[in-house]
């Protein structure tokens, strides 16, 4: 801090709307015609929102060629951009092509670490153009171009070490899930003879909820709506009332993430397109939930624009059934390793947050700067 002080301690800057330092250039000449993305192809068609690479495209004509000099592309309605030093196709017309009006005077990199200091304004329903009837209006302080340069180097790298941790961190996340997946599989591999082999159907009594409407559904638990309900991808919300309660598992059988398995104690309401899971033959119901987790359900979902998964199919299913006395020893060794995986994912979790804060926190230091 007492480096950046320094660096920035009594500096003059300018303070003038962002349009009279950047332009914009509508992508209509570098719109995509084909959606036949293959990832095989060369150039990537962009988009400013989260997904960035939408895929590639075998296209030839109307690339922009930001690889000879690098530009901001930013979505009009939501104002998500991004930098881009790579030659690119776009996807919307939505989005404007970002360029510094004189690169002498105005550093485009820093008018875009600038841009993604601000905090949201947008409003609800504000279907503007945000950048010329909101951005371009705003007024961006300017130093001298030595600062910007010194501003853009600190930022660079910081974002370089940002994205390093956090790339690291995301990839012990990822190492944490295999070793739990494996030590998983493993306590799931039974020799012949030691198990029971039957169907899901013959263990399981399977049934599927029952509708309730949206209206009747709160996103916030409290007294009067403190009921749990399960849709197809886990809790959506809380209703008035139960229509089950006990120790259960829950299957996802309808959207995307159909076959996700969820396990809950207490009184719920389970919708329609959630499986309600309660043994009826010699097996422990956590041990259920691991069984029903291993199996990868989603891979017996129909293919189609709304996948399913249909009781049906699962009650055909068959399984391998150790004693109950094998079955609670490995509950309570993957009790035991859940728990240490939940305890490292959330270490982790925060360790990203903590970081993402730390770089905003000197990001907006570095971009501060009173109005005289």
């Amino acid at each position: 801090m007492s480096k950046l002080e320094e660096l920035l301690q009594g500096v003059d800057v300018e303070w003038l709307p962002l349009g009279a330092c950047a332009v914009y250039e509508q992508p209509n000449k570098y719109l995509v015609k084909s959606k036949d993305y293959n990832n095989e192809y060369n150039t990537p068609v962009l988009t400013a929102g989260k997904t960035f690479i939408l895929g590639y495209t075998n296209e030839k004509e109307g690339i922009y060629k930001a690889s000879l000099a690098p530009v901001i592309i930013f979505d009009d309605f939501t104002t998500a951009n991004k930098w881009v030093d790579f030659d690119f196709k776009a996807k919307s017309s939505a989005m404007k092509i970002i360029k510094s009006k004189d690169e002498s005077k105005t550093l485009l990199r820093y008018i875009y670490y600038w841009i993604n200091s601000l905090p949201s304004d947008l409003v609800e329903g504000d279907h503007k153009r945000q950048w010329i009837s909101n951005f371009s209006k705003k007024l961006i302080p300017i130093p001298s171009i030595e600062i910007q340069q010194e501003i853009v180097r600190v930022l660079d790298e910081l974002t370089s070490l940002t994205n390093q941790l956090t790339t690291e961190l995301q990839t012990e996340r990822q190492n944490r899930k295999k070793q739990f997946e494996f030590f998983r599989e493993q306590l799931f591999r039974f020799e012949e003879g030691d198990v029971e082999w039957k169907k899901l159907g013959e263990i399981f009594n399977m049934k599927a909820g029952k509708h309730i409407s949206s209206n009747n559904i709160s996103k916030i638990s409290n007294s009067e709506y403190r009921f749990p309900c399960f849709g197809g991808n886990g809790i959506r919300g809380y209703v008035k009332s139960k229509n089950e309660s006990g120790n259960y598992v829950l299957i996802g059988r309808q959207g995307a993430l159909c076959g996700n398995v969820k396990r809950y104690n207490g009184d719920f309401y389970a919708t329609e397109h959630a499986v309600v899971v309660k043994p009826i033959y010699k097996i422990n119901i956590e041990f259920s939930y691991y069984l029903l987790l291993l199996m990868n359900l989603n891979q017996y979902a129909s293919k189609s624009a709304q996948p399913g998964l249909a009781v049906g199919k699962l009650e055909s299913l068959k399984v391998a059934i150790p004693p109950l006395e094998e079955q609670e020893r490995i509950v309570k060794l993957l009790d035991q390793f859940d728990a240490t995986h939940t305890a490292i994912e959330e270490e982790i979790t925060k360790e990203i947050k903590l970081r993402t804060q730390q770089y905003e926190y000197y990001r907006e230091k570095l971009l501060s700067f009173p109005i005289k």
